[in-house]
């Protein structure tokens, strides 16, 4: 009897590891590197391990609670080392300025990762403000689907007790299934041509979220990489739900990845 427990727990197991959905955060178009206390150069800045304010431990763990698998990618995408990936996520490709030598997205990262979306994969991309955020190449693989990053300054917060103008209502979006109002700061529009559409606009009606089916995949374009640790910690006030906003967003990416 206990053979048979044994052997039955483990089929549920392998059932369901084959059911969940792995989500792979770049770390090649994103490398922010500084000098750890032991005295090592570290990666950090939207990074699974990064606990501090400026890493994604936060959605990590939500991705976790709900089921998905982390992996990072270090190395530029390709048809090879995308297989088993269900979930891609690029945030905030480095400018000179927070790199030295920034890899910049080229052709042949665009024709893998759109191959690789017709194929059925979930590409998230997480830009920024313009002063942030290298747009040019980034916007050359947003283009691929139909979307473009703007250079403009929307939600822009003068400091902590403006909270309000970096306020984005979500009651009733289709992807925000529970949170009312989220909190996105000093973020880019984005604009949108077939196939891509708005998933969501802010107060002055600019898109910040948008949305595109490509062969049996999707892209989704935000005009911030909001999910990091310093607006998912309860830092802020509580009408501004981020927490819960990353919840559904996670949720809706893990949906949208099920095969």
């Amino acid at each position: 009897m206990a053979f048979k427990s044994a052997v039955l727990l483990l089929a549920l197991t392998c059932i369901g590891s084959a059911q969940a959905q792995v989500v792979t955060l770049d770390y090649f178009f994103n490398h922010e590197t500084r000098k750890s206390k032991t005295g090592e150069m570290v990666q950090y800045h939207y990074t699974w391990e990064d606990k501090t304010n400026t890493g994604y431990s936060v959605w990590g763990d939500i991705f976790k609670q709900n089921g998905a698998q982390l992996k990072s990618l270090s190395e530029a995408p390709a048809a090879a080392n995308l297989k088993g990936t269900d979930i891609y996520i690029i945030p905030d490709p480095d400018t000179k300025k927070e790199s030295p030598s920034p890899n910049y997205i080229e052709p042949a990262h665009i024709k893998a990762i759109s191959q690789w979306v017709k194929a059925g994969g979930v590409l998230v991309m997480l830009a920024n403000d313009s002063a942030n955020v290298e747009l040019q190449h980034f916007n050359n693989l947003a283009a691929a689907f139909g979307m473009h990053f703007n250079t403009d300054l929307q939600n822009h917060v003068i400091d902590d007790n403006h909270f309000e103008d970096g306020a984005i209502v979500t009651t009733g979006n289709p992807v925000f299934k529970t949170a009312k109002k989220i909190f996105m700061k000093d973020v880019c529009s984005i604009s949108v041509q077939r196939p891509a559409q708005a998933v969501l606009k802010n107060k002055q009606g600019a898109i910040v979220i948008a949305s595109a089916n490509v062969g049996k995949g999707k892209v989704v374009a935000v005009s911030d990489p909001w999910i990091y640790n310093e607006y998912c910690n309860g830092r802020l006030p509580a009408q501004y739900e981020n927490y819960k906003g990353a919840e559904d967003f996670s949720k809706w990416l893990i949906g949208l990845a099920k095969k």
